[in-house]
């Protein structure tokens, strides 16, 4: 696994794509699905499919951190003793560094019981392994902004973009032109500053 170095506080890290994890333990399979997610519906939608195609499993455990500092999250159990699933799950979500990721551990019971430590071990070797065969990737946190001007000033905010790396994402151009952009977090101030002579609007 190689993980990009966090240099900027906008900066965080994910997942490409969806993997997967395996661990066995004295006949008891856990399976691990990890994939990257931006909203909690998202993650709501993957666990209820993963249900649906795993009915005959005993368990679907669960973690995932949402947002470039991980402000949105959540860890379950599903029935396990409290603690011994979506904790360890979590914990390595938490230990790799990584956001807007999911991770769904599903447990066939293989007729012996794990224990605590068992159970501690298992969720936490088959996300491990989930994450390890998962493509790393450096995601940039920005902000949705709407830019309102005039078509004379076409060519300066054109330069602004440019020298600040900003893709529009979507343009109008009449006499009177809009254009959408995302800026990264640590760019918002001088993006203000850089065009104080147009109107921006803030996109919830």
């Amino acid at each position: 696994m190689n993980s990009p170095t966090k240099v900027d506080t906008d900066c965080y890290l994910s997942i490409a794509a969806p993997s997967q994890g395996l661990y066995k333990e004295k006949g008891s399979k856990f399976l691990a699905f990890a994939y990257p997610v931006e909203q909690e519906e998202q993650a709501q939608e993957i666990i209820a499919d993963l249900k649906r195609e795993y009915f005959d499993a005993r368990h679907h455990c669960y973690a995932y951190r949402i947002g470039h500092i991980g402000d949105k999250w959540r860890m379950n159990d599903d029935g396990e003793p409290s603690s011994t699933a979506g904790r360890p799950i979590y914990g390595q979500l938490l230990s790799n560094e990584l956001s807007d990721i999911l991770v769904v551990v599903v447990r066939y019971f293989g007729g012996i019981k794990l224990g605590v430590p068992g159970l501690i071990r298992s969720y936490k070797n088959a996300t491990a392994d989930a994450i390890a065969n998962a493509e790393i990737v450096e995601k940039i946190a920005g902000e949705f902004f709407t830019i309102t001007f005039d078509y004379l000033q076409m060519n300066d905010v054109m330069k602004v973009l440019k020298d600040m790396n900003i893709t529009p994402i979507s343009q109008d151009f009449d006499l009177t032109c809009k254009m959408d952009v995302k800026v990264r977090l640590t760019q918002i101030e001088q993006f203000y500053e850089s065009l104080k002579n147009t109107q921006i609007c803030r996109k919830t």
